[in-house]
């Protein structure tokens, strides 16, 4: 399995929702609070060239955006992962 970041934001329903489905499909993640955490927030924004969350990165694949527009690709890699 390709390491999982997610980029997240507090009290952000798109954040929860890629949580709860990387937790469904039994993932492994790490959770980096932008808001908390500057470097977190450069390291996102240098991955990904957003500065908004949430951003998944899964392995070279980068998400990011409104959930229901990325869960296709999300689940996608997650079953090329495994």
């Amino acid at each position: 399995m390709p390491e999982i970041t997610v980029y997240t934001v507090p009290n952000c329903a798109d954040c929860e929702a890629v949580k709860r489905l990387l937790n469904s499909k039994g993932a492994v993640f790490t959770e980096k609070n932008v808001q908390e955490d500057p470097a977190a927030l450069a390291e996102m924004h240098q991955t990904a060239n957003v500065r908004i969350a949430p951003v998944t990165v899964i392995g070279d694949q980068v998400f990011y955006g409104f959930f229901d527009d990325q869960r296709p690709g999300i689940l996608a890699a997650l079953e090329t992962a495994q």
